[in-house]
């Protein structure tokens, strides 16, 4: 299994890649990246929807730079991972519990047997749902956990794209497999720069777009009303207020506050109640914030620095 490598975008060093299958049969794409001398533990890193190992080139070579060996995962029916329908270009799933067999196959299989203890994790958008997922069940894989505009909910255009009583009577006649209403195979993050609505960095933004272009199967197209269901299925749960009751996870949880894709203020109410983390919101971000400005990207970092042990504080 090879990473895609060019010339704004290259493999970083210690890069190693394979595949997984899980228990129930998805194959999953992951790569792994040695630890520098002085190792002081592993980061795994958790990417959103439509998103790659590829585009967390540049993250990895940050926490590298901080002493951590590097795992990242192609989630189930996105980036180099296998599709399970004909149209590879749907990222469906039913519920969210198969990206928390992806994760917990990952920790399993490559984790906890190649890669240096104490353990964290960073997740981004869906990524960050998932590993709220797998805490609230109980599991302690990692010391701790950061994550980057967490999915808690959708802002109050997302909710009315994507009515709750349509897309769930949808699932119930059968139309799982569909994609959303106006949604097509279309690779959103091939658009052009002006008018995204993720980051405000054009050149990490075109990065993206050239490795996208460089291997297109990487890319998926609009979610599936299956995809779309199983995420408002999660979203409620965040929306329990005995969620957080019983989380003992300590989360450093980072809101973007320009965020389009998911909801901010959701973000925080849940950092609020949250009884072994806290929340930070950088004013000004966009969604992504792992592919932002400097200057954006440097306060996810800083928070990072601060909330993981043994990191340096710049």
């Amino acid at each position: 299994m090879t990473l895609v490598s060019i010339p704004a975008n290259p493999v970083p060093e210690g890069a190693s890649a394979g595949t997984l299958k899980t228990r129930d049969g998805a194959t999953l794409r992951f790569a792994r990246f040695a630890p520098p001398p002085g190792r002081k533990g592993t980061v795994c890193v958790f990417p959103g929807r439509a998103e790659f190992i590829e585009k967390y080139f540049e993250t990895v070579r940050d926490l590298r730079a901080r002493g951590f060996a590097v795992v990242v995962l192609d989630w189930r029916g996105q980036g180099g991972s296998g599709r399970r329908l004909e149209d590879p270009f749907k990222g469906h799933v039913r519920s969210f519990k198969e990206y928390e067999t992806d994760l917990e196959t990952l920790v399993r299989e490559v984790m906890l047997p190649d890669c240096p203890p104490p353990y964290y994790a960073v997740g981004h958008s869906m990524g960050a749902s998932v590993l709220l997922c797998v805490a609230r069940r109980g599991h302690r894989w990692f010391d701790r956990m950061v994550l980057a505009a967490p999915m808690i909910g959708l802002p109050p255009v997302g909710q009315t794209r994507f009515a709750r009583p349509v897309i769930k009577t949808m699932r119930l006649a059968g139309l799982s497999a569909r994609y959303i209403p106006g949604g097509d195979p279309s690779v959103k993050a091939l658009g052009p720069f002006l008018g995204n609505n993720v980051t405000s960095d054009p050149v990490r933004y075109a990065r993206t777009v050239a490795t996208l272009e460089a291997n297109p199967s990487l890319g998926i197209g609009a979610p599936t009303v299956g995809w779309v269901a199983a995420a408002f299925d999660t979203m409620d749960w965040f929306a329990d207020a005995r969620f957080t009751a019983d989380l003992r996870q300590p989360i450093m949880l980072v809101a973007a506050g320009r965020d389009e894709i998911v909801s901010t203020p959701a973000a925080e109410e849940f950092g609020l109640r949250l009884r072994a983390g806290s929340h930070l919101v950088v004013a000004g971000a966009r969604h992504e914030l792992l592919m932002e400005q400097d200057r954006y990207r440097a306060q996810f970092f800083a928070a990072f620095d601060a909330f993981v042990p043994g990191t340096p504080l710049y």
